[in-house]
């Protein structure tokens, strides 16, 4: 499993119905590509769930690498980019993945990013976030819930997915407005090695 998100932060007072829409409009587009997990397609309004920005960023759970970079080289990253630049592509490596019991029906989601402190094993780093990872998947309302690392920056990155507005999760909190999860059923669960 690889995951990986990009960011378009968008001016103060943009209209985010604009986003709403195009996603209401794009969003299937993706609902049956080939190596795709899921893409949940997110968006952060300033002054909602405490953001302080507006900002749209999918968040990518990969089955394959080749759909991944079909994907970004192949045509249907060129879109976003022709609309708001090309920005930044962030990747990690799964290291765990667990369903919840909500089913599909995502409102949000949470994404907590923090970096692994020096001096502690890789081996602890991994094992505490298989253990996190189970533990969002087991919380009341939880979709799913996803744990990956960047071992370029040692950076841990902790994904979510809710079916209400309250999770029990910390981290910036992002509306969902599409869930294309064509091969969700596929990806691995529990740790990744």
């Amino acid at each position: 499993m690889h995951a990986m998100q990009y960011e378009f932060t968008l001016p103060a007072d943009y209209r985010m119905d604009v986003i709403r829409e195009r996603v209401a409009r794009t969003g299937h587009l993706l609902d049956d590509w080939a190596g795709l997990g899921l893409k949940a397609y997110l968006m952060r309004e300033r002054g909602v769930h405490g953001s302080p920005v507006n900002q749209y960023a999918p968040f990518y759970l990969w089955n394959t690498v080749e759909g991944m970079n079909s994907f970004l080289f192949a045509g249907a990253f060129q879109r976003p980019t022709d609309d708001f630049g090309r920005p930044p592509v962030r990747q990690w490596t799964g290291l765990a993945y667990e369903e919840g019991g909500a089913g599909s029906d995502a409102r949000v989601a949470v994404r907590r990013r923090r970096t692994v402190p020096d001096g502690v094993p890789p081996a602890e780093v991994a094992a505490e976030a298989v253990r996190e990872t189970e533990r969002l998947a087991a919380e009341y309302g939880a979709v799913l819930a996803a744990a990956a690392v960047d071992t370029s920056r040692w950076e841990l990155v902790h994904f979510s997915l809710h079916a209400h507005d309250a999770p029990k999760a910390e981290g910036e909190v992002f509306q969902v407005l599409h869930l294309s999860a064509p091969g969700r059923a596929r990806l691995p669960r529990g740790r990744q090695w």
